[in-house]
């Protein structure tokens, strides 16, 4: 067995992802690469909750989960009905004994936590112990994750684990994988590092699912870090404090999804008018309006890129997984501030809260060619027309200088104008600004292929649809082209990538197929779209099920 899928299911307050999490870790120190998927109800209490994980022996976690499970664990009878059809044939049930009713073995959680005079709170330590020992999974490896993953009351956890672990017959035995343990980190504090890489100093964001846990994950390490975090009353707030933190010569970043983002739209255009650089993780949801809140989607691609009143550039960047969600972001800050812009990091839920195992990218070496900025002679000028568009910044406090920032039309100075062949020039400066982007991204893998590189037929995707796709692709003997940056649009890197190729499928989670709209825009023919918008990723079944009967 070189892939395995565990799923963990019960009520809203039994503690299921983190049932989950420490299977996650049982699986990585076990040698295997791992990806974590939650699903839950936008609720506070009640409603059925469960997490997949999957693990594989392959060096890279799989970013994708299966339909069918190697192990249910059913922590209420909801879980043995809502997952019967993901059971195999030889797959393995486990059960709270007295709550549920399956065919399987009973984990007796009452009757270990009495008999180790344990609180409620410790029953998932049984079920994680059965499941241990269901799998054959070494004492030695139970004992490690539970010292290392639970701090407090561990002592007594184990023992219940323990008390589990010699009640369960072992059934079908997970042999040892190939790697060693590695991080497990989600999307949102992979996000978090490469920010910190990039030089973060302030994040500001109003809670908003599914962004919410980077704010959490920063919060939580902001004093260790020397980073300044912010929770203001609301997201208009969250993006013009972020704005004043950048005209103070602080590297700011801030966190939202659809409908906070929708109020962010005008400090945005106030960032293009000043040439205030800021990041945004924007981690997309279901919608129209409240929609799903707590399931994914990929319909804010087009929302992104032309988001705000008047014409500037910006950056958008939509990392796949963890991995390339570290290395992004760092980027996203670096060339933020590089070019004067607005820049994005464009998630979804599948990616911010999925949890993956990696391996942590090296820090980026500077972009060859400096900054693009010119030296300009005379009186500081805070918009000095360059041929770059890019103009020597100044803060507050710089000796000898007054440094201007305006939201109306001005013209080199900051000085407010209406006059028309001065608004013309400093147009045409800003949007120069996107040439000098798209050299500063020369450097960087912008358009990623897999799968089989020289098929004829090839999947064009976006974001954490990436490890669905690739998986897939390469299964299916398919090219797999996924391009990482989507404004400024990569065409020539687009149209290299799928050279040779007879017939494009595009591949997204919305439902009017905006990557392949891109594509059309840009002429790059587009045959066929396989979507899906019910709020839940592809799986590789679903995928390959679909991708055969477009082919």
């Amino acid at each position: 067995m070189d892939d395995v899928t565990v799923l963990v299911g019960g009520k809203a307050g039994d503690g299921i992802n983190s049932a989950g999490t420490m299977v996650a870790q049982l699986l990585n120190h076990l040698g295997y690469s791992v990806y974590l998927n939650f699903d839950y109800p936008s609720l506070i209490r009640g409603g059925h909750n469960f997490t997949i994980i999957r693990g594989t022996a392959a060096p890279k976690s799989p970013g994708t989960c299966g339909e069918k499970a190697d192990f249910l664990l059913a922590l209420d009878q909801a879980t043995v009905e809502q997952h019967n059809n993901r059971l195999k044939p030889d797959s393995v049930l486990l059960y709270t004994e007295g709550l549920v009713k399956a065919n399987g073995q009973a984990v007796p959680v009452k009757e270990i936590l009495t008999t180790e005079q344990a609180p409620a709170v410790m029953g998932n330590s049984a079920f994680i112990g059965g499941f241990a020992r269901a799998a054959g999974i070494d004492w030695e490896i139970v004992d490690l994750v539970f010292r290392r993953h639970i701090p407090k009351g561990t002592d007594q956890n184990l023992r219940v684990a323990r008390s589990a672990y010699d009640r369960i017959a072992t059934v079908r035995p997970v042999p040892r994988g190939p790697n060693p343990p590695r991080p497990l980190l989600n999307g949102n504090e992979a996000v978090g590092l490469g920010l910190i890489r990039g030089g973060l100093d302030a994040y500001i964001s109003y809670p908003m699912t599914p962004s919410s846990g980077l704010l959490h994950f920063l919060a939580g390490e902001s004093e260790r870090l020397g980073l300044t975090v912010v929770h203001p009353e609301n997201e208009i707030a969250v993006i013009l404090m972020a704005l004043g933190f950048a005209a103070a010569k602080k590297r700011a970043a801030v966190g939202t999804s659809g409908g906070g983002f929708c109020l962010m739209t005008e400090g945005l255009s106030l960032a293009g008018m000043a040439e205030l650089p800021v990041v945004t993780l924007m981690s997309q949801r279901t919608g129209p309006s409240t929609g799903l809140p707590t399931y994914t989607g990929q319909a804010d691609l087009r929302f992104v890129i032309h988001a705000g009143q008047g014409e500037f550039p910006r950056l958008v960047v939509a990392p796949s997984d963890a991995s390339e969600a570290i290395a992004w972001s760092s980027r996203a800050l670096d060339l933020a501030w590089r070019c004067q812009v607005p820049a994005f990091i464009l998630t979804d839920k599948t990616l911010s809260e999925g949890t993956y195992s990696i391996d942590l990218p090296d820090r980026d070496l500077p972009v060859p060619g400096g900054d693009g900025m010119e030296a300009v002679e005379g009186p500081y000028q805070r918009y000095a027309d360059t041929p770059s568009g890019i103009s020597p910044p100044a803060f507050a406090g710089t000796a000898g200088v007054i440094v201007k920032v305006n939201s109306y039309a001005h013209d080199e100075y900051g000085i407010t104008t209406e006059d028309g062949e001065v608004t013309a020039a400093m147009t045409k400066k800003r949007l120069r600004k996107a040439e000098t982007l798209k050299k500063n991204l020369e450097s960087y893998p912008q358009v990623v292929v897999s799968g089989a590189p020289d098929a004829a037929t090839a999947v064009l995707c976006w974001g954490s649809c990436g490890s669905v796709c690739t998986e897939t692709g390469t299964r299916l003997g398919l090219r797999v082209v996924r391009p990482v940056v989507l404004e400024p649009f990569p065409k020539s890197l687009l149209e290299a990538a799928l050279a040779g190729a007879t017939r494009v499928i595009a591949v997204e989670e919305n439902a009017t197929a905006q990557l392949a709209g891109l594509a059309h825009e840009n002429g790059i023919r587009v045959h066929d779209t396989v979507l899906r918008y019910d709020g839940r990723p592809f799986t590789p079944e679903d995928l390959a099920l679909r991708l055969r009967g477009v082919i």
